[in-house]
């Protein structure tokens, strides 16, 4: 077994393996498994290990990120939360639980703190894991064919919902849903992994106004 395969075929396999380790023991947490995978990561691609996950300075823009990303954001928040939503309520029959953020209806400090969490957390975290891990792996071990994105994107799109099992059945398939809208925007920016967090990121502050202000 020589150091390439080692790198190349074993280390992607053993980060992902210890990452469900820790999601079935409890104790998972989304910044730990992007730190395993950023680990990962150093060992098979060394100093090109942030743009293997799509890091590329050359995409840093103020438009890019500051205009068109908050916009698309937007865009998709006010879709999922007027058209998807009401349609996936209706079919399941079961509201979105969001009873985990009824704490922060109205209180500014506790909605300011979950504001560096979710970017850190969800914009961050989740779009190096889901997007910037898996989805690049996946191609990496499987191709770019059209059947073999259709699958990564189908399939990492089931476990982003899967992650988000405290919303309910509703809110996995809706979370689902946007993390399969997240990951053909990766697609189409060219594993632009910037603007896709700066997109989460604007979704997820959206939904922290909605929180704060009670209407979610």
């Amino acid at each position: 077994m020589n150091k390439t395969f080692l790198t190349t075929k074993v280390t992607p396999v053993i980060a992902i393996i210890l990452c469900c380790v820790l999601y079935l023991s409890g104790y998972f947490q989304m910044i730990i498994a992007a730190l395993l995978l950023l680990i990962a990561s150093v060992i098979e691609y060394k100093k090109n290990c942030f743009k293997s996950l799509g890091f590329q300075r050359n995409r840093i823009n103020v438009k890019s990120l500051l205009i068109i990303a908050p916009g698309l954001g937007i865009a998709i928040f006010l879709f999922s939360g007027y058209v998807m939503m009401p349609i996936v309520t209706y079919l399941t029959g079961q509201p979105i639980d969001y009873s985990e953020f009824e704490i922060y209806k109205g209180n500014l400090p506790a909605i300011l703190g979950l504001f560096v969490y979710v970017w850190l957390s969800a914009a961050f975290a989740e779009e190096i894991v889901f997007r910037g891990y898996l989805m690049r792996q996946f191609t990496k071990f499987f191709g770019s064919s059209k059947i073999s994105l259709v699958i990564n994107i189908l399939l990492f799109g089931f476990l982003f919902g899967w992650v988000h099992a405290y919303q309910g059945i509703s809110g996995q398939i809706s979370t689902g849903i946007i993390g399969m809208i997240l990951a053909l925007i990766f697609h189409f920016r060219k594993n632009d992994l910037w603007f896709n967090i700066a997109v989460h990121g604007f979704i997820d502050t959206v939904a922290l106004v909605y929180m704060y202000y009670g209407w979610l």
